[in-house]
């Protein structure tokens, strides 16, 4: 499992240079939320405010993210993907997919459905399948 996460890491860091895993994972859920505040970021990946803050600062310097007003209570920011944090998250997206059918081309149709079957029941047993993680 540490391979796995270590290759994860460095997959990531070859699909774009700005987005690592983390901020792929992030920019994921709000594309999949529509928008979430930065709270909420924090309670759904159990990790710190102030990791989050570091987190979604980095990414709106970057220019991947946008604080708005949330129309039902102004004192509330909510995060949104800007247009270039959309193209961004569709071309590591894209990116990724490649990588995995060159990765799995080899693999026979039984071999794949039982793989998946495992990475299904696997996240099952971690509590079910996180939002916007593919």
């Amino acid at each position: 499992m540490t391979a796995f996460a270590r290759r994860a890491r460095a997959t990531a860091a070859r699909m774009h240079p700005e987005l690592s895993l983390v901020s792929f994972t992030l920019l994921s859920h709000l594309e999949f939320e529509g928008g979430c505040r930065a709270t909420d970021l924090a309670a759904h990946y159990t990790l710190d405010k102030s990791t989050i803050s570091r987190q979604v600062g980095a990414l709106e310097k970057a220019g991947l993210v946008e604080r708005r007003l949330d129309p039902a209570d102004h004192r509330v920011h909510v995060l949104h993907l800007t247009e270039r944090g959309v193209e961004v998250l569709a071309q590591v997206g894209n990116a990724r997919r490649v990588a995995f059918r060159e990765r799995l081309a080899e693999w026979s149709e039984p071999d794949l459905a039982r793989f998946a079957e495992y990475l299904l029941r696997y996240n099952e047993s971690a509590g079910g399948v996180v939002a916007g993680i593919e």
